[in-house]
């Protein structure tokens, strides 16, 4: 009995630690200075701005980097619409409105829909980097329909797993809710079961390494950690996979990382 309780213990701290990548719940409490991520999220949207994204595609680091599996560079992935905002005073602004998949506080087996700001979103990251995949004009359309027609909504999945298979519907993550929103503007479908045929023929997810025996104790132990929709080794969609694919549809107008004062990286 002894033996078996450490293990649990060591599956729980792993679990911790290496499976929670892609963890979309909303954030709770701040880590950095709240300065900062103001300065970050002004630096963000300038950043988008300066490329005239009506719609792009963004990404923040709730972890440690080095706790990430590899090839894993961001743990939440969404939409950014460039929006008219009503602010605190009742006055009108424009800004970037964040279209989420966040898991349900409490309940992280199951996800809703929620639209935040840039200072919500990057509020809890562990640190100041975000991803950032600006489509081409005629994706940022179609993208820019789906959403103001609701039918963003239909492509929602509840049921949320962390490392949710994207080429079937038994469990979504916020990756594979973005890919979905992609690839319904791309084809011009909703529908789910022929937006899970067209990825499993042109979309390539990203493998995870993944100890089976910590998989199977955080399946009895968290809501949010399954491998029930997958045969074979675990993959999923990551935000790097997300940008090759519209790189190889020849749908990229750019991608970076950002860093403070307006550094940029190459993220492919």
């Amino acid at each position: 009995m002894m033996r078996i309780k450490q293990l649990v213990v060591l599956a729980l701290f792993s679990l911790s630690s290496a499976l929670c990548f892609a963890g979309s719940a909303p954030a709770e409490d701040v880590k950095l200075e709240p300065e900062a991520i103001a300065k970050f999220s002004k630096e963000v949207e300038r950043y988008a701005a300066k490329y005239r994204a009506n719609v792009f595609i963004i990404g923040r680091v709730g972890r440690p980097q080095a706790d990430l599996p590899e090839g894993v560079q961001f743990t939440h992935t969404a939409l950014a619409v460039y929006s008219n905002i009503t602010l605190d005073d009742g006055t009108n602004a424009k800004g970037y409105a964040i279209y989420n998949l966040y898991q349900k506080l409490g309940d992280l087996g199951h996800s809703s829909l929620v639209t935040d700001y840039p200072v919500d979103f990057f509020w809890g990251v562990d640190s100041l980097k975000a991803g950032i995949i600006i489509p081409n004009k005629q994706l940022q359309a179609g993208l820019l329909k789906l959403i103001n027609s609701g039918d963003n909504h239909l492509l929602h999945n509840p049921n949320y797993s962390v490392l949710a298979n994207p080429f079937n519907s038994q469990f979504q993550n916020c990756t594979e809710y973005t890919l979905d929103m992609l690839n319904a503007s791309i084809f011009a479908t909703s529908d789910t079961k022929q937006l899970k045929r067209l990825a499993r023929a042109h979309f390539k997810a990203q493998p995870i390494k993944v100890n089976r025996f910590k998989l199977f104790m955080g399946g009895l132990l968290f809501d949010d950690v399954t491998l029930a929709d997958h045969q074979g080794k675990p993959k999923t969609a990551t935000f790097t996979t997300i940008a090759r694919y519209l790189e190889q549809q020849q749908l990229l107008e750019h991608s970076a990382i950002l860093l403070p004062n307006d550094v940029s990286q190459a993220l492919l």
